[in-house]
């Protein structure tokens, strides 16, 4: 068959990622912190948006929240015109200045009111907003005080215990190896060959350092750190030397064998336990660590007086931008060079459509989590053991959307409800059968049931997991001893051997 180039058409469909489409996308699956940073550094590189969060506009706008908050099912959110955005611009100026003219005001009355002091800290207090040192309740700690750090505390040790000038690099990388917990990250032998010293002067320092406070910091390991933490004590002997080489043992609740090991009672056995808990696994966590974040909920459910649900959006997690559409036609008209022209043209596309983008994420967002309440509303009522079992498609189906905008959604988005917080992820759980087939119940509320049953047991009846697949039949759930014993170890919970141990030894 001979082989010709020729030329045809051909009519066919398909989906092109715009850059747009490729925005709206990556807003939908990002958290509320990373959607605040993303709209910030938008803010910053397009002169068209505005920042439209500030209480002196609430009067003027009308916020977002106002509209998702409305539980009449809509398709789409209304967006301001044009006009109305340029007369709001209008009058900012001018209803802005009135209130600062009324602070102006304010702080003359202020300081007609303050008695002058002949003192340089008069100029301090003239106002009710200024840092005034005689107010009740003024706290000095306040203003000056600074956290500090575990390094900046070892490095002040570290100057007055060590002279020589080639120690003191060797304590300085030392305290910048450190973890959090106060244990030294990385070999001795490669921090000795980094630094081009001896492993003996390295030993020598290390061994200066782990005499610092707080006790326990500069271990190599655990063990390491329960050793300083002894030795200080003065409680260090053979017996609980044994005892701290075999930790995995201890960690068994193995006391058996512990205590042919050391040679000791059982009671001794129990006592030198009794000290090992008494110390501090992560000595240097007193100085803290990385600030945690605190979860701010994407949406609020509370109930409503008629026995229904309210959801709504949170506020505070919705930033609220404008297009100037009047600074957009000023420098437009003034714009001579065709660059000019593109530039300002493409920042008002690329702003107009970041708008709708947050829109439509609000839209989506609040759609999706009132399909959730309406399906999990037993669990919002009875508690955790009525949380049904739901997939994906459930909800898409409901809100012809497709899968993965619900698994977008629902990724890093968190709820608020009158029993607790979750992630909206939360709520979409496997499907375990009942023993006679007429319902369906979810993995979450197995894995509660569980939990319960485990807590409530006594040392005489410690339950196994076959004991624990049989309870659960009798409640009508049908399930395997393998499942049962997936989800126990999901819940960290040990084996009916070690419970067991553990509450014989009552730890």
């Amino acid at each position: 068959m001979a082989l010709t180039q020729k030329l045809e058409m051909r009519q066919g469909q398909s989906l092109v990622m715009t850059p747009q489409l490729q925005q709206a996308i990556k807003l939908l699956q990002m958290s509320n912190f990373e959607l605040q940073e993303y709209v910030e550094a938008e803010l910053e590189k397009n002169p068209l948006l505005e920042k439209a969060d500030q209480k002196d506009l609430d009067s003027f706008l009308t916020p977002p929240e106002n509209d998702v908050k409305n539980q009449n099912e809509q398709s789409d959110l209304p967006l301001p015109s044009e006009g109305e955005v340029s007369k709001t611009l209008e009058n900012m100026d001018t209803d802005l200045g009135n209130i600062y003219a009324d602070e102006a005001r304010a702080d003359t009355q202020d300081r007609a009111q303050t008695p002058q002091i002949d003192s340089g800290w008069a100029s301090l207090g003239t106002s009710s907003r200024s840092g005034n040192f005689e107010r009740e309740g003024f706290n000095f700690e306040d203003v000056l005080s600074q956290e500090i750090t575990l390094s900046d505390f070892l490095i002040e040790q570290m100057h007055l215990s060590i002279v020589n000038p080639a120690q003191r690099l060797i304590a300085r990388h030392l305290i910048g190896t450190l973890s959090d917990n106060g244990y030294v990250g990385g070999n001795l032998e490669n921090i000795a060959d980094t630094l081009g010293a001896e492993l003996e002067t390295v030993h020598k320092v290390l061994k200066i350092l782990q005499s610092f406070e707080p006790v326990g910091v500069f271990a190599l390991d655990l063990q390491d750190c329960l050793k300083i933490q002894l030795k200080d004590k003065d409680r260090f002997d053979p017996v609980m030397e044994i005892l701290l080489d075999n930790l995995d043992l201890l960690a068994k609740r193995d006391f058996a064998k512990l205590k042919r090991l050391c040679g000791v009672d059982l009671e001794d056995i129990y006592d030198m336990v009794g000290e090992i808990r008494e110390l501090n696994p992560k000595p240097g966590s007193v100085f803290g660590g990385a600030i945690v974040q605190p979860v701010i909920p994407d949406v609020i459910v509370r109930p409503a007086p008629d026995g229904t649900w309210i959801v709504e959006l949170n506020s505070e997690t919705l930033p609220r931008v404008l297009v100037n559409n009047q600074y957009f036609a000023t420098v437009s008209a003034k714009a001579e060079r065709e660059q000019d022209q593109v530039y300002i043209s493409e920042c008002h596309s690329e702003a107009t459509w970041l708008v709708k983008s947050l829109e439509q994420r609000a839209r989506t967002i609040l759609a999706v989590s009132r399909e959730i309440v309406r399906q999990q509303d037993a669990f919002l009522i009875e508690g955790i053991t009525a949380l049904k079992p739901l997939n994906l498609r459930d909800i898409a189906d409901v809100i012809s959307m497709h899968e993965s905008t619900v698994s977008r959604v629902t990724s890093n988005k968190y709820v608020e409800t009158p029993r607790g917080i979750f992630e909206l992820k939360y709520f979409f759980t496997t499907a375990i059968a009942s023993t006679d087939g007429s319902r369906d119940f979810s993995a979450e509320s197995i894995r509660f049931l569980i939990r319960e049953m485990i807590d409530a047991e006594s040392l005489d009846s410690i339950l196994s997991d076959d004991s624990i697949v049989d309870q659960l039949r009798t409640r009508g759930v049908e399930i395997a001893r393998r499942t049962v014993a997936k989800y126990r170890e999901a819940l960290k919970i040990p084996s009916s051997v070690q419970r067991r141990r553990e509450k014989r030894a009552a730890i």
